[in-house]
């Protein structure tokens, strides 16, 4: 799985319309409005580098009030949550 975090400026009137049309996407796990420099970060998942160029440079970037996006992919995770699920896979709580 490739995992891609996009850095996302909007119209500042626009932020909340363009962070809904991204989380409509399949493929977007999440998207967070943030404070600095973007307004919006979107953590995409794929399984295939074409995808990943299909979801954002063919669908999202045509997203009407996006400014400019940064792309980011993830070599690794490190997740202190990801890890739990892991391993509390089968027990009951």
């Amino acid at each position: 799985m490739i995992t891609a975090i996009v850095f996302i400026q909007s119209d500042v009137d626009r932020i909340q319309e363009v962070a809904e049309a991204v989380a409509a996407f399949p493929e977007v796990s999440e998207v967070y409005s943030v404070t600095g420099s973007v307004d919006l970060i979107a953590m995409v998942r794929v399984r295939a580098h074409d995808e990943l160029a299909e979801v954002i440079t063919g669908r999202l970037t045509k997203i009407a009030g996006i400014v400019h996006t940064e792309t980011h992919i993830a070599f690794r995770a490190y997740s202190r949550h990801d890890l739990e699920a892991t391993f509390s896979l089968g027990l009951d709580s």
